[in-house]
């Protein structure tokens, strides 16, 4: 089902891919006439369409063009700028471009210098000339601003493939090709689907860091140019190919070869199998020969040539939606994300899973995703493996599942209306603070998931946070601000608790956060815990723990609007218990002003079990790094527990519990007998 190589595990985690796509390109030296610079930049478009570009996959610092019109002007420039790479194209002022590529090199040998075509005599001129030493790569530019944003893609690409590949097993794409008319028409065509896959991921992704993962993680385009070139980047780059195009007519052992493609994929074919494999040829006869590799052909003079290598995208390395299709190709269903895909196995046919899974379709459409250690995991399994198609269903579902909730896992992720998923650990709506309470909270869940020492210890106890919704600082501002309540805390209003809540609740809650609430209880039909979690609540110095209101939801009405109802004036009281008088009068004690707190709300799922329509919560209790009593053997900076049955309220208000020391469970002092 899914063939692997066992020697790529390597670490998914974001501060990788922070690592990922290191070296960049910043600075571009545009060497040309005035007239060759005026079209590609068309009055700015060409410099817009880079920051436009860079813009949409989330990227900052664009590389900036400089343009200068002759070799001398070039050359102070680099005497006193650093420039990432040089754009030369023939029509230069003063010198020839050959040996204004010689001087540069002579000078700066580690800079990259590529020469671009447009005039029809340049091409005819310098095409067929062998200046390797000098040009490092020959483009010729027909008028499509892409091909710029192609070429220092690749150059980032060949600059960065070694560190990704190695350490994230980011997928690569080899094209072979040695025309220069070709390659950069490929070039562009080849990004612009990957950068439209990239932007797909990036919509789905849970928060900023994992849209940067995602935005990293995409696959990079090799270019080779002779057989031998491809062979060294194939046998290289071997464990970490998606995908192989390649031309039939190119040089091997220094001669053209009509035959060095077919030899070249069929090679690849028979050491990977399962690899997707194109060729682009302008020989119509070739058709016929690549069914023996087998591999897809495309004529390189197709009217909708475009067309047609989107179309392999997708059909073959698994871009866009994955489509369900019957064996005889018939299309059943499609999703576009992961929770869609768990959600819809149970109902396509045995005879389709089948089918996409011996086709290595689940993981390759992972691996285009990004979810390459997902897709690597998988691969070991055949369908061999699996009972009957139930069972590989089965392991499908439950594998995806693992993995929607492992990457949310200790992460806070973004709230987004149209794609929340009830499976989420931690989510936030709004762009303001967390607030203490939930802070702390994020923290644990953070250091559960970074630290897996607690989990190894007990085995069979699955510890993590409850099921956290926060509505951010943002909610509260909005909601006072809209409603006008700041005038409650002018000196001459002195109201009661009773009259500040009446106007809390009277209050209209936004109406982006009241569509956000429906969304929430749409998905969720747990009981629900409504807590504060203000600025000042848990700081470390005079924290205002225990000043604010908390309230249970049973979240079981039959109806809607009746549980959203409840929900928005359990918020709003929380907002509420802000402006009472043991707050204010706290705040006042503290040198704190009541107008600098701002209350975020925590919407935490309550743990507990179901008997009879009667939900029965589970144990509560408080524990204490430092315990100032310690007695017998105890020590004090072993700390102390104290726990009880249901809610925990009698834990806070100090009634009797159960307490004892977590380095000790066992020793309960509270049940010794006088003799002990």
């Amino acid at each position: 089902m899914m063939d692997t190589n066992n020697n790529n595990t390597k670490s998914s985690s974001l501060k990788l891919y922070h690592e990922l796509m290191a070296n960049k390109v910043g600075e571009i030296l545009l060497v040309s006439c005035p007239y060759d610079a005026f079209i590609m930049e068309e009055e700015g478009r060409l410099s817009t369409r880079i920051i436009n570009e860079y813009k949409g996959l989330n990227l900052s610092k664009p590389p900036r063009l400089t343009w200068v019109a002759s070799a001398l002007d070039a050359f102070k420039r680099l005497e006193t700028k650093k420039f990432d790479l040089i754009i030369a194209m023939p029509s230069l002022d003063g010198m020839d471009v050959y040996a204004f590529g010689a001087e540069v090199k002579e000078k700066y040998s580690d800079l990259p210098f590529f020469m671009l075509l447009h005039n029809t005599c340049d091409i005819d001129n310098y095409i067929c000339k062998n200046n390797s030493a000098i040009i490092d790569r020959t483009y010729i530019w027909g008028g499509n601003t892409d091909l710029l944003l192609a070429i220092i893609k690749n150059f980032e690409d060949e600059m960065n493939v070694d560190f990704d590949t190695e350490n994230a097993s980011v997928r690569v794409i080899i094209m072979v090709e040695d025309s220069p008319y070709h390659y950069s028409s490929f070039l562009p065509v080849l990004y612009r689907q990957i950068v439209l896959q990239t932007q797909s991921v990036i919509d789905d992704s849970i928060n900023e860091e994992h849209r940067l993962l995602k935005m990293r993680g995409r696959p990079k385009v090799l270019v080779a140019h002779s057989y031998e070139e491809a062979i060294a980047l194939y046998e290289k780059y071997k464990p970490y190919l998606l995908s192989v195009f390649s031309d039939m007519r190119y040089p091997k052992n220094g001669v053209e070869d009509k035959a060095a493609g077919f030899k070249l994929l069929t090679k690849i074919k028979k050491e990977i199998p399962d690899l997707p494999l194109l060729v682009l040829s302008t020989e119509e006869h070739n058709r016929e020969k690549v069914v023996d590799i087998p591999a897809v052909f495309i004529n390189k003079n197709s009217s909708n040539l475009n067309d047609r290598i989107k179309s392999f995208f997708v059909s073959y390395l698994g871009f866009g939606a994955f489509i369900f299709r019957m064996p005889d190709g018939e299309e059943i269903a499609r999703v576009n994300n992961l929770r869609s895909l768990e959600k819809l196995l149970s109902e396509i046919p045995d005879e389709s899973i089948v089918y996409h899974a011996m086709n290595n379709d689940f993981s390759r459409w992972f691996m285009a995703r990004s979810e390459i250690d997902f897709a690597l995991q998988l691969k070991p399994y055949q369908i061999s493996d699996f009972p009957d198609p139930q069972d590989l269903k089965k392991f499908l579902i439950e594998s995806i599942h693992a993995r929607r909730k492992g990457y949310g896992q200790g992460q806070i992720i973004d709230f987004d209306s149209k794609k929340f998923d009830s499976d989420t650990n931690f989510v936030k709506i709004g762009n303001g603070s967390l607030g203490g309470k939930a802070r702390g909270l994020a923290f644990m869940a953070s250091q559960i998931k970074k630290d897996p020492s607690l989990q190894e210890k007990f085995p069979d106890i699955e510890i993590n946070i409850p099921q956290t919704f926060v509505i951010s600082t943002q909610g509260f501002k909005s909601f006072i601000e809209e409603n006008g309540l700041l005038r409650l805390l002018e000196t001459d209003t002195k109201l009661e608790d009773r009259e500040i809540v009446e106007q809390f609740v009277k209050a209209r809650l936004p109406d982006w956060l009241r569509k956000s609430m429906r969304a929430y209880l749409q998905d969720v039909r747990y009981p629900i815990a409504v807590r504060s979690s203000s600025l000042f609540e848990d700081a470390h110095y005079q924290p205002f723990a225990g000043l604010y209101n908390t309230y249970m939801l049973p979240n079981a009405h039959p109806n809607l609007e009746k549980r959203l109802g409840q929900l928005i004036i359990a918020i709003k009281l929380v907002y509420a218990s802000t402006y009472l008088k043991a707050p204010r009068s706290y705040a006042k004690s503290t040198m704190h002003r009541t107008e600098d707190e701002e209350m975020a709300v925590v919407l935490q799922q309550l743990t507990g079990t179901v008997y009879n329509n009667y939900f029965y919560p589970a144990i509560s209790g408080v524990a204490q790094s430092y315990n100032f009593y310690p007695i017998s053997h105890l020590k004090a900076e072993e700390g102390i527990t104290h726990i009880a049955l249901g809610l925990g309220k009698i834990v806070m208000e100090g009634g009797p519990t159960l307490r004892f020391c977590p380095k000790y469970p066992q020793f309960l002092t509270q049940f010794s007998m006088i003799d002990d």
